[in-house]
């Protein structure tokens, strides 16, 4: 039985079904389990926390009897013991027709996993690359449908959707562009490593869409991207915008300060810092 975190959120016991490589630099890991037959979310931009093995561990290590004292007890663990606890968004959530069976699709950017890579791929990366069926992982999800990890809220009254996200958020803003209705204007760009990891969307909505290769170095060439980029003219403009914290900042103070789009109307949301770990990142608050 899982334990309670945080109401609306829980733990979640999963085991891998299938991946799927979407690129050079992207895998999409298909996850099931009885428990998700309580996993609730009616989000396109839905946060997840999830937890990883250590080679070698056959499940992660997670303190969940510590019910909502866990993360204190999790912290207390030897590093090479406790779980690697990672944030990503949901790609998909599959139910059949009468809700017995439930799948997640998550995507993982991988890196440092080629043998000649210069930096070493990190605990994440390594775990995504090798991952196969019925390897165990931990998930804090939601348990209501509508809860604080929802970030992607527009107005009724929006006339244009607005979308960047780095590599890190392109689940999310692909699951944001698909949901789109037709005869809804949109302009998004979205960041992909290489050329090869550029996916095709199915997108009913009037959207425009630009693919912006980062390269091996990440360039950030999003903000020059957008500076110069034409939007079409709007009154009531949503913005959505999520990846590495700092670019994140200065995109929105672009919309917000550059552009005079309402600062009540730009959602945004930073899944990674620079230089930091997501230990740093939760420990900070941030």
């Amino acid at each position: 039985m899982s334990t309670a975190v945080a109401a609306p959120f829980r733990f979640f016991s999963l085991q891998v079904v299938r991946t799927r490589r979407l690129g050079p630099s992207l895998v999409r890991i298909t996850f099931a389990g009885p428990e998700l037959r309580d996993f609730r979310s009616d989000g396109l931009d839905q946060s997840l926390s999830l937890f990883l093995p250590h080679p070698g561990q056959e499940e992660p290590v997670v303190p969940v009897e510590e019910g909502d004292d866990w993360w204190q007890a999790w912290m207390a663990l030897p590093a090479e013991e406790r779980a690697v606890m990672r944030s990503y968004t949901l790609r998909e959530l599959r139910r059949d027709t009468d809700g017995a069976t439930t799948e997640i699709d998550i995507d993982f950017v991988l890196h440092g996993v080629e043998p000649d890579a210069a930096v070493p791929a990190g605990p994440a990366s390594r775990w995504a690359a090798q991952a196969g069926p019925g390897d165990r992982v931990r998930l804090i999800g939601p348990a209501i449908a509508d809860n604080r990890a929802i970030r992607f809220r527009p107005p009724e009254d929006t006339d244009l959707v607005v979308v960047w996200g780095d590599e890190t958020a392109v689940p999310a803003a692909s699951a944001i562009l698909e949901s789109l209705p037709s005869g809804t204007r949109a302009v998004a760009w979205l960041e992909a490593q290489h050329a090869d990891d550029v996916q095709e969307l199915t997108v009913a909505a009037d959207a425009d869409i630009t693919w912006l290769i980062t390269g091996d170095d990440g360039s950030p060439t999003a903000v020059d991207a957008i500076r110069a980029a034409r939007l079409p003219a709007a009154e009531a403009p949503y913005v959505w915008i999520a990846g590495e914290s700092g670019r994140m900042k200065e995109l929105r103070r672009h919309f917000v300060g550059e552009r005079g789009v309402d600062r009540r109307r730009v959602a945004f949301v930073g899944y990674w810092r620079q230089g930091l770990t997501e230990e740093q990142l939760r420990e900070q608050g941030e």
